[in-house]
């Protein structure tokens, strides 16, 4: 066997060596494996250009809506999203899980099944919307909603088969497209009407327009026909099902938060919390959907492949570290800059609200991103699907706990209810770290520490906000970023360094 095909062991961050094979067969490898990494990272910037759209989106919107208007257009999206995964969340896992199979053929009898999962979801999902009519719920509300589901979840769907199928330049391609659409599809109806119908019709063309480009640019790669074999059905509901319900009761979390602010301090003065909701849990979710998309598959393949080995607790512990001192930096940031971009960028109605509820938003996204993503790892890799359903739940219940028992100590004010929310969160993350000490890891603390110290700055920073606003903020900033590149620097020498790793 010539030598470039022999088994070798790959190092992380070193290129193939195979300069025994006159054929220039590592040269092809390399090149191979590079482009692979490219398109993954392609994949990673549409998430990133994603984000960045919806929160100009959210911002713009403020703008344009009335308060009473931005706060029913934020209410529906949240409910929308939540039909979406009620419904078709458990298809989708499947689609992650089983498609496109691993033999010849499997691919169009796996897609043949998810199409008509998606068609009996979207049915259902249609029944229950019109059905809301006869709960007070308007005609014209009820069927919007159903329809921004289903195109939610289709469009979901499609970009999961896309990204398993390994075909990222297409996968990146659309995601970045129904962004801009939607964006655009959105910010008409406003400008045509400002008002929270005129924009959901709007979002809801922006959906119908990508439809098109996303079915003219797939339109060739998914022809193969093959039966519906019932057993795929049963298959996929029953593990589909169950990893869906902790998404489920993710999305309970904050429509439950929502609609306790919006029930107490009534439409209008909850829109600057609302909107306080919308964008600073947003960056949470973005850094943490891309540490997970590259780190924690290798996580679940060292743990199958080896189990608790003293090697896979230091990759645990690098990934739980990657993840705090992250999501940390992230909390920084944010803070960092909190006081000017609310003067400058939040809508005057809304702003007193915003910078009052901020701190708090921040800090309950910060131990929700902790809870919901990293805390259950030891139950996913462990198979513990009651332990992952029973933490999703609890962060549920003292989060909205909190958020009532604050607002009832503190007179029913939008700060309190706030505070509140985030000490529920914090109950809910200490609860999580009995979860995570179920699996043994070694913690890698350098790192974290001065990603905690990059944030404590900023936070430090803002008793001198009544002084002087900007001399606080360049404080926060200059000394933030400081230690959160110290924190960068510590990652790379203890865990990204070729000799570290051997």
């Amino acid at each position: 066997m010539p030598a470039c095909f022999q088994k070798r062991p790959i190092t992380r961050g070193r290129a193939i060596e195979c300069c025994n094979c006159p054929f220039g067969i590592s040269a092809f490898l390399n090149l191979f494996l590079l482009a692979a990494v490219m398109a993954k990272i392609v994949a990673l910037a549409a998430y990133f250009y994603q984000a960045a759209v919806a929160f100009g989106l959210l911002i713009v919107v403020a703008h344009l809506l009335a308060p009473a208007d931005y706060a029913a257009y934020s209410l529906f999206i949240s409910i929308s999203q939540f039909a979406a995964i009620f419904c078709f969340e458990w298809v989708r896992f499947a689609c992650s899980r089983f498609y496109p199979g691993q033999g010849p053929g499997n691919e169009a009898l796996e897609r043949k099944a998810l199409t008509v999962e998606f068609a009996a979801c979207s049915a259902i999902c249609l029944i229950a919307a019109c059905a809301s009519i006869f709960f007070s719920v308007s005609a014209e509300i009820a069927v919007l909603g159903g329809l921004v589901a289903i195109f939610q979840g289709g469009s979901d769907l499609h970009l999961t088969m896309l990204r398993f199928r390994q075909e990222f330049r297409a996968f990146s391609r659309l995601q970045g497209s129904r962004a801009t659409i939607l964006a655009a599809g959105t910010l008409a109806g406003a400008a045509v009407a400002p008002t929270f119908t005129c924009t959901v019709i709007g979002l809801m063309a922006g959906y119908g327009a990508y439809g098109l480009l996303a079915l003219f640019l797939t339109r060739s790669s998914l022809r193969e026909a093959a039966p519906f074999q019932p057993s795929l059905l049963r298959k996929h509901f029953v593990y589909g099902s169950v990893a869906a319900s902790a998404s489920v009761i993710g999305m309970l979390t904050p429509l439950g938060l929502k609609s306790i602010l919006t029930a107490t301090l009534g439409a209008g003065a909850a829109a600057g919390a609302l909107l306080a909701l919308d964008l600073l849990q947003r960056p949470f979710v973005l850094i943490v959907s891309a540490l997970q998309a590259i780190q924690y598959p290798d996580v679940v393949n060292t743990f199958d492949r080896d189990g608790a080995t003293p090697a896979f607790a230091r990759q645990l512990g690098e990934y739980y570290s990657l993840l705090t001192g992250l999501t940390l930096m992230t909390a920084a940031g944010i803070f960092a800059v909190l006081q000017p971009v609310g003067q400058l960028v939040i809508a005057s109605g809304l702003r007193h609200e915003f910078l009052a509820v901020a701190p708090f938003v921040i800090g309950l996204a910060t131990c929700r991103a902790l809870t919901a993503n990293m805390m259950p790892t030891p139950a996913h890799l462990q198979h513990r699907l009651l332990m992952i359903f029973l933490l999703a739940v609890l962060d549920c219940v003292l989060l909205n706990a909190g958020t009532l028992a604050g607002g009832y100590l503190g007179s029913h004010s939008d700060a309190a209810l706030m505070a509140g929310g985030m000490i529920g969160a914090v109950c809910a993350m200490a609860i999580g770290v009995k979860v995570m000490a179920s699996l043994s890891f070694d913690f890698v603390w350098p790192p974290v520490v001065f990603s905690a110290i990059g944030l404590a700055v900023p936070v430090l920073a803002t008793a001198g906000f009544g002084y002087s606003l900007w001399i606080s903020v360049s404080l926060g900033v200059v000394g933030g970023t400081l230690f959160c590149l110290l924190g960068l620097y510590s990652y790379f020498v203890t865990m990204f360094r070729p000799q570290n790793r051997s």
